[in-house]
């Protein structure tokens, strides 16, 4: 599917097409547009969602549900995302606003429509075992899963965004090194006198040797020349061999241009400081998602209680899951 004509399911575009997602967040294309659908479309879900949560103890709980629960992630994002940016900001990302609301509302919309596509399981519950502990852990479950599901969404579009470079704080380019001021390999102030080998010295090796005792012809190049062994710095003749990585005696030491090699992007030695923060981020969003629920409670409605909008503040989220486990 192409990423420049959309499907009428954002969640289906989103699935199908999450490469073309993360370009277009890349690249800040129609992000607007973009987070709009997506917007409209958790809100829907989670609302659908809520409102099977809430129909436990009454159909009034179950509309109270339904508007709370949208609700819960939307002031959620609200808490956390300035964190976020601010994050990104501090170590050197370039992400704008846009880019960082468009990915988190990427994982709040797979966490959404996955949480509905379990709303038959969590109503088939209900009326087959409409027991409140029961209910009550179920959904819980269901909504932590589906809260995974998202965040893996998330950190897979932060490693994308890493990949084109946009959590790297930005390095200046280095000027360009003119040519001629590229160190020569061999100084010639540092190196002594070479000695031409005449072509004709070898081509008359190869064609025959001179008998002991005869004089060399005058017009022969040997009789110009005189067969010296050539040397190089340091006394050292021209054939002597070294091992490999060594230099003879006297030898300058060339210049690098750097001391050790750049390191390739993408190497797994290789993990900016911005994605660290993501996974401390993603603790910090469940925390304060879980406080928040907390304190938006009742969504289930304990059938022992009437109708109320919002209970007292006591107690907490983790401590309560452990009192519901304890008492099955």
């Amino acid at each position: 599917m192409s990423g420049d004509r959309p499907s009428p399911l954002v969640i289906e575009r989103i699935l199908r097409d999450r490469q073309g997602i993360w370009q277009q967040i890349v690249s800040e294309r129609d992000l607007n547009a973009l987070t709009g659908r997506m917007l409209a479309s958790s809100a829907i879900a989670l609302a659908c969602y809520g409102a099977v949560l809430g129909a436990f103890h009454s159909p009034l709980m179950a509309l109270t549900s339904a508007l709370k629960l949208p609700l819960l992630f939307l002031v959620t994002l609200a808490i956390c995302l300035p964190t976020l940016y601010l994050f990104n900001l501090v170590f050197g990302a370039r992400l704008s606003v846009r880019q960082s609301l468009a990915l988190v509302m990427v994982a709040i919309t797979v966490t959404s429509m996955l949480a509905v596509a379990f709303a038959p399981i969590s109503l088939f519950f209900l009326i087959t075992a409409p027991d409140y502990g029961f209910f009550k852990l179920l959904n819980v479950a269901i909504l932590t899963l589906s809260a995974l599901v998202g965040l893996r969404f998330l950190t897979g579009g932060m490693q994308v965004l890493n990949d084109h470079g946009l959590l790297a704080p930005a390095q200046a380019v280095p000027a360009a090194v003119p040519a001629g001021a590229v160190p020569a390999a061999a100084p010639a102030g540092q190196v002594a006198e070479p000695v031409a080998v005449p072509v004709g010295a070898t081509a008359a090796g190869s064609a025959g040797t001179v008998p002991n005792g005869a004089a060399p012809e005058a017009g022969s190049p040997a009789a110009q020349v005189p067969a010296q062994v050539p040397t190089q710095g340091g006394g050292q003749p021209a054939d002597a061999s070294f091992p490999p990585g060594m230099l003879p005696p006297g030898y300058p030491q060339p210049q690098r241009a750097w001391v050790n090699p750049p390191v390739r992007r993408g190497e797994p030695t290789q993990r900016p400081a911005s994605m660290t923060l993501l996974y401390i981020w993603i603790l910090l969003f469940g925390f304060v998602g879980t406080q928040l629920a907390w304190t938006l409670r009742p969504f289930f409605g304990d059938p022992g209680q009437d109708f109320a909008f919002f209970r007292s503040i006591d107690g907490n989220f983790y401590a309560e899951i452990l009192r519901t486990i304890a008492n099955l």
